[in-house]
């Protein structure tokens, strides 16, 4: 059984003129992207499959992210479902000058691995073994819960 140490990514990226706004600060729509990538391939080393963005629960962007700043994103497979999975990302900032590191975005995203017509498949069980990663596991629920009371709500306004 995988644990979700095995999904483990690290991205390290560069904060260049091109990714930032005028302000000089990384865009949120470059770091969205960066997120989704390392989440991704956290949720392909789970599941060994292709696997596609299902939902975006939140990110949050607590600290600017400024041009020569080195970002550190790190993702991990918090708990597998029945055809899902939901990864954390965590994000931080290094400021190459003075080597200081803060951590400036958190964000929960869920992934489907599918074959090759799209259709879902599903996902292998995760087991995990740390206090953390178990806390982690038993919050996915909750989460998981929220999702899908706030799909059926929309469902419902829509008609």
């Amino acid at each position: 059984m995988k644990t979700p140490s095995n999904s483990l990514v690290v991205m390290t990226e560069l904060v260049l003129p091109n990714d930032t706004n005028y302000l000089g600060n990384l865009l949120g729509g470059r770091l969205m992207h960066w997120v989704d990538i390392a989440a991704a391939l956290s949720a392909m080393r789970h599941s060994g499959k292709v696997c596609v963005t299902a939902s975006v629960d939140q990110i949050t962007f607590d600290e600017p992210i400024k041009l020569g700043h080195v970002v550190h994103i790190t993702s991990i497979l918090t708990r597998a479902f029945k055809t899902s999975m939901e990864v954390y990302v965590q994000v931080e900032r290094e400021d190459p000058l003075n080597g200081t590191r803060t951590r400036t975005s958190d964000a929960f995203l869920t992934f489907v691995a599918i074959d090759q017509y799209g259709k879902p498949l599903p996902a292998s069980p995760l087991s995990p073994e740390t206090d953390e990663e178990k806390h982690r596991y038993e919050e996915a629920a909750m989460r998981r819960e929220i999702r899908l009371r706030a799909r059926e709500a929309m469902k419902a306004r829509r008609g």
